[in-house]
């Protein structure tokens, strides 16, 4: 029996194709939401129950069973009321339409980003007044973001100076860049308890580990005893860095992380609809 493309591509496989691929696409969108939140580990408990209750069923275990089956049954209420954040926040992420423009800002976009951090960098380490600044970059941050208090204004090194003058009510805490916004200020990070970290380090530098620990945002620190400038990034931590040193870095992490985030499938679709937007306008 001779091979035939044509027996491939028919209406039906395509069509197949398309929900696959529809299917794959709001995974991963999921998924990007929910990364760096407290669903995923209600996720990981969701798993568990789901292997205890096929472990169950197969080995026999009927009272086990029909408890799992309970707690599943009920689960779907119990999953809209745990996760009425991040359903929030993912139904406004698609209301304002950015689920096939992510990861679409260019390099000027970032520089302008840096140079605004830098303003703020060098007014604040030659005055010695302490500051904590982390940038998000793939995992989400927003269990941190939720400590804090709002802010979403545009990034100024004016600003960022403002937040961080002793004695003002938002200079205690850490100021959190979300998609080249401040979010919020004053939030509360994770502290470290490496033994690693110098002794004459406090709050803010361990503050600073302890979020390069659990997520891979970029985060800023200026002492206020030395004015001195550290940057942590995956469970390292980087100490007196010179203006140049710590522009490079920034510019090396927040270019690759453009670059390398691109949602493929989003660029496709998003294509389509420029390509159809431009015809149109023919």
């Amino acid at each position: 029996m001779a091979f035939s493309w044509d027996s491939l591509l028919t209406w039906q496989n395509v069509i197949r194709l398309i929900d696959i691929g529809v299917v794959w696409f709001l995974i991963y969108e999921v998924t990007i939401l929910l990364r760096g939140t407290r669903a995923v580990q209600l996720f990981r408990g969701i798993l568990v129950i789901v292997i205890v209750k096929l472990i169950s069923w197969y080995v026999g275990l009927s009272t086990v069973s029909w408890i799992m089956d309970q707690v599943i049954n009920w689960g779907v209420i119990a999953i809209v009321v745990i996760f009425q954040p991040e359903i929030r926040r993912g139904l406004e992420h698609i209301g304002r339409g950015t689920v096939f423009t992510r990861n679409r800002r260019e390099n000027e976009n970032e520089e302008a980003l840096i140079n605004q951090l830098d303003q703020a960098i060098q007014y604040m380490s030659k005055r010695r007044i302490g500051a904590l600044i982390t940038i998000q970059m793939e995992t989400g941050l927003e269990e941190y973001i939720e400590t804090g208090i709002v802010m979403d204004a545009d990034v100024s090194g004016a600003l960022l100076i403002n937040t961080f003058i002793p004695n003002t009510p938002l200079h205690d805490g850490a100021v959190i860049i979300k998609n080249n916004r401040i979010a919020v200020a004053a939030a509360y990070l994770p502290l470290s308890e490496s033994n690693l970290i110098p002794k004459e380090l406090g709050t803010r530098h361990r503050a600073a580990v302890g979020i390069s620990e659990v997520t891979d945002a970029l985060t800023i620190v200026i002492s206020e005893e030395t004015g001195e400038v550290s940057i942590t990034k995956d469970n390292e931590l980087l100490r007196g860095m010179a203006q140049e040193d710590y522009l490079k870095f920034m510019r090396d992490q927040l270019y690759s992380h453009e670059l390398e985030n691109r949602n493929p499938i989003a660029e496709f679709i998003e294509g389509l609809f420029n390509k159809g937007g431009r015809h149109n306008e023919k």
